[in-house]
């Protein structure tokens, strides 16, 4: 039987990598997550507050959003089901940290095709989640997925979704905006 907070339709699975300004980084797994505005960008994600991570973007106001691959699966579970408070998520995974462009402590995963780098705007307090709204400062994008002429080829990177309890892998082609509408 469905019960209120199931999910119910498949959500990305993304890595947020968060700093607090000592300088100590961790990585967390949030599949609640996605865009609420274009212009200007902003994303949101939903972290319980009993969660490591939890202070670390409280205290900066900053974090990124790294969107992950088939070849971070692992990484992605494995960094959802253990606590930065006991193991060195970044080591354990062999994962690197990078340099953000627009943030002063939270760093990037350079094993990820795509870095969203976020400040916060504002926290939603709604219930076993807060919600952080966050304004988009700057995208990292690995550049074997762009074409000579600008094009982003994210598609051809293998990214994940998670749909009750299971990684899905995505990328089949099914249409394009507005080919449903299209004149034949």
């Amino acid at each position: 039987m469905w019960r209120p907070g199931n999910m119910l339709y498949p959500l990305p699975a993304v890595l947020v990598s968060a700093a607090d300004k000592e300088g100590h980084a961790n990585i967390l797994t949030v599949a609640w997550t996605g865009t609420v505005c274009s212009d200007p960008a902003m994303l949101y994600i939903s972290v319980r507050p009993e969660r490591y991570s939890y202070h670390m973007i409280r205290e900066t106001g900053e974090f990124v959003v790294n969107l992950t691959t088939e070849k971070l699966a692992y990484a992605a579970d494995w960094c959802g089901v253990r606590s930065g408070r006991d193991v060195d998520k970044w080591q354990e995974m062999k994962l690197t940290p990078g340099s953000c462009g627009s943030l002063r402590y939270a760093p990037v995963i350079l094993e990820s095709p795509v870095n969203i780098e976020c400040r916060v705007a504002e926290v939603k307090e709604l219930g076993s989640h807060h919600m952080f709204l966050a304004e988009v400062t700057a995208v990292q994008v690995d550049e074997k997925y762009m074409k000579k002429n600008g094009k982003f080829m994210l598609n051809s990177a293998g990214l994940l979704a998670y749909s009750h309890g299971e990684y899905i892998s995505l990328g089949k082609k099914l249409g394009s905006f507005g080919w449903s509408v299209k004149k034949r």
